[in-house]
C-alpha cells in the first residue's frame, strides 16, 4: 500500500454528470462544465476523494475531463480517481484508480504507479474484503451496496449494517468506506460498524440538498455526525 494517511471520516463523492446536468436542466454539452465545477466545490467544501465515474466516455474524452478535474482540486488535499481505468488516470495525473469488483488485480497497478498512488476497489462481502486486505495492494475499499438507493434496481442484494460490519473485520488493517443509500442520518451507524467513512453519489447532488445545506454544509453535517456518540439506551 502507499502508507495514504486515513483520518476518519474519508468522504468521496462519486460523479454522475448526467444527473448532474439533468438537475440543473441543462443538456449534455454543459455536463462535462458541471461536473467540473462540482469537483471544484467538492474540494472547497473537503472532500477528500472524487472518484470520476462515467463509464460512458471514449479514453480521450474521459483524460480530458479528468484533466479538469485535476485542475479544479489543484491547491487541496482532494484526490482525483478515476473509475477503473489505470491507464487514463496516470495519463491524466489523477491521484488513483478506483476498481471495479471484477476488475483487474490491484497488484498490476501498484508495480507500475508511480508512488503515491491511491487504489482502491469495489467489495461486495467479507469474503472478498479479506483477501483484498491479504493481497495488500489496496489503499482502501468500498463496500456496498448498505441500504436501498435508486443507483442500483428493484430486487439488487442489500447488505445492511451487519454486512458492513463483518466487511470491515474481514478487511483490517485496510479501511473500509460505505456505499449505497447512506445519508447524514445513518453516519453514526457507519461509524459504529467501523466504517472508516462513505462514498455516495445522491448524497452530494444538489436536489439532495434542496434549499436546505450546501455542499459545505453537507460535509460538515457528516464531519459532525461522525463524531457524535451514538446513544444505545444504555444506564
Amino acid at each position: 500500500m502507499s502508507g495514504w494517511p486515513v483520518a476518519r471520516p474519508v468522504l468521496c463523492l462519486v460523479t454522475n454528470r448526467a444527473r448532474l446536468a439533468a438537475l440543473a436542466g441543462e443538456g449534455r454539452t454543459a455536463a462535462a462544465d458541471r461536473l467540473v465545477s462540482q469537483v471544484r466545490e467538492a474540494a472547497e467544501a473537503g472532500i477528500d476523494l472524487v472518484q470520476v465515474r462515467e463509464r460512458d466516455l471514449e479514453a480521450r474524452e474521459l483524460c480530458r475531463l479528468v484533466e479538469r478535474c485535476v485542475d479544479a482540486a489543484g491547491g487541496s488535499p482532494t484526490r482525483i480517481l478515476v473509475n477503473d481505468r489505470a491507464d487514463v488516470a496516470l495519463a491524466a495525473g489523477a491521484h488513483g484508480v478506483h476498481l471495479r469488483a471484477d476488475s483487474y488485480e490491484a497488484g498490476r497497478v501498484r508495480a507500475i504507479a508511480p508512488r503515491p498512488f491511491l487504489i482502491g476497489r469495489s467489495v461486495h462481502d467479507g469474503d472478498e474484503a479479506a483477501e483484498m486486505a491479504r493481497q495488500g495492494a489496496v489503499d482502501y475499499l468500498v463496500f456496498g451496496t448498505v441500504f436501498a438507493t435508486e443507483s442500483k434496481p428493484d430486487g439488487h442484494a442489500i447488505a445492511g449494517i451487519a454486512g458492513l460490519t463483518a466487511a470491515v473485520k474481514a478487511a483490517l488493517p485496510v479501511p473500509v468506506l460505505a456505499i449505497g443509500g447512506v445519508s447524514v442520518a445513518s453516519v453514526s451507524a457507519l461509524r459504529e460498524a467501523g466504517a472508516a467513512g462513505l462514498a455516495a453519489i445522491g448524497l452530494f447532488l444538489p436536489a439532495e440538498r434542496g434549499t436546505g445545506p450546501t455542499l459545505i454544509e453537507t460535509v460538515h453535517r457528516i464531519r459532525r455526525a461522525f463524531d457524535t456518540p451514538v446513544d444505545l439506551g444504555r444506564d
